[in-house]
């Protein structure tokens, strides 16, 4: 009666792993603005497992990426106009946005590693098109007009951005693409059938059929955000607050099967706009009461955090943070405004854990794991 070796390693390892994901709720934090690239303002609006950024800042409005963890924010290309606005970025480092052109328009754009080049993607046959996502075999998803820039339709590409495909719509005139997964998942919105409304939306493998994630319940608007590698969709619904007798946004998760669009315990009016592999979740707070700012959350393990009140955010001046995305490492990226920045605009910041000390439960689930390897070890060698 012998119990293999690895599943002694399986029980640490789960351990492990499960103390890993609660810590970063409760971690101590390190928040680092990221520069403007000369001017007054920058927003961050994407993070790879590397810790390079990507977003835009006011030198003549142009995209930057960064290095490792944040560091150095450099220039990216335009395709021949003045401005260039970078979305998304994969663990190559290829990055993905739209930059004006030379006639006036502007069209969506890939990079090569590391922000190397940059390649214009096309239109679905109109004058404009927009990249917001890739993932990393380098599929690309986003939006474009149609012949006559009639409307505009989401699209998706094969990898390293070829050949754009119409992903088509949930029954009305328009649609939009803002982020895919490593199995070609892709989640947006669309407006449906003879209604102005628009509904959240999730496809399958390669963005192969559009389905209707719906509502939080009645007849309102909901946007997904985001996809994980496990299917999971992060977004807002618009509810009715009999309270107030507005509308207001809340913030949504589905599970696994990419279905089941749930309340994600946020207070009223908030929205979830990026999820990481781990389930770990980050979004915005707003409210409608005077004085009452903005601020953003961090969801992970069951426990939400605003993170305006960390130590460190509020030690260092940071006000009304706005995070949009989150890697695997639990660092987290977006913009607010720094007290006695210089123009008072925005500022990209790298929002980053520190878990060196485990917590008190965390001890608690090392024992437990130590103690039960130990255990079976002991017992292995009676038996044998």
């Amino acid at each position: 009666m012998k119990l293999p070796k690895l599943k002694c390693t399986a029980i640490f390892v789960a351990g492990i792993f499960a103390t890993s994901i609660s810590a970063i709720a409760r971690a101590d934090w390190s928040i680092t603005g990221l520069g403007t690239l000369g001017g007054t303002y920058s927003v961050a609006r994407a993070i790879n497992d590397s810790g390079q950024v990507v977003g835009n800042g006011n030198g003549s409005d142009h995209a930057f990426i960064t290095g490792a963890n944040g560091v150095g924010m450099n220039y990216l290309d335009t395709l021949g106009g003045t401005g260039s606005y970078a979305s998304g970025i994969n663990n190559s480092g290829q990055v993905v946005g739209h930059s004006f052109t030379s006639a006036g328009n502007y069209h969506a754009f890939i990079t090569g590693s590391n922000g190397v080049g940059m390649t214009d993607l096309g239109t679905l046959g109109g004058n404009y098109s927009a990249a917001y996502s890739i993932n990393n075999l380098g599929q690309v998803v986003g939006v474009s007009s149609i012949a006559g820039d009639a409307a505009y339709h989401a699209f998706i590409t094969g990898p390293n951005g070829v050949g754009m495909i119409d992903l088509g719509t949930l029954g009305g005139d328009y649609s939009t693409a803002y982020s895919i997964n490593d199995s070609g998942q892709v989640v947006g919105a669309s407006s449906i059938a003879d209604s102005a409304i628009q509904h959240a939306f999730v496809t399958g493998a390669n963005g192969v059929g559009m389905a209707d994630l719906s509502t939080l319940g009645g007849t309102t608007n909901s946007i997904a955000w985001d996809i994980n590698s496990s299917g999971q969709v992060v977004g807002f619904s618009g509810l009715y607050d009999d309270y107030s007798g507005y509308y207001s946004a809340q913030a949504f998760i589905t599970d696994t099967s990419s279905s089941g669009v749930v309340d994600l315990g946020t207070p009223i009016n908030s929205h979830a706009n990026g999820i990481n592999d781990f389930g770990q979740v980050v979004g915005g707070l707003n409210s409608f009461c005077d004085n009452c700012g903005h601020s953003s959350f961090l969801y992970s393990d069951n426990i939400i955090t605003d993170l305006s009140l960390l130590a460190p955010v509020v030690a260092a001046g940071w006000t009304e943070l706005s995070a949009v995305a989150i890697n695997n490492h639990g660092q987290i990226v977006g913009w607010g405004f720094l007290k006695d920045s210089p123009g008072g605009g925005s500022r990209a910041f790298l929002l980053s854990p520190i878990t060196a000390v485990p917590e008190p439960e965390s001890y608690a689930m090392l024992l437990i794991g130590l103690g039960l390897l130990s255990f079976l070890l002991r017992r292995r060698k009676k038996l044998t």
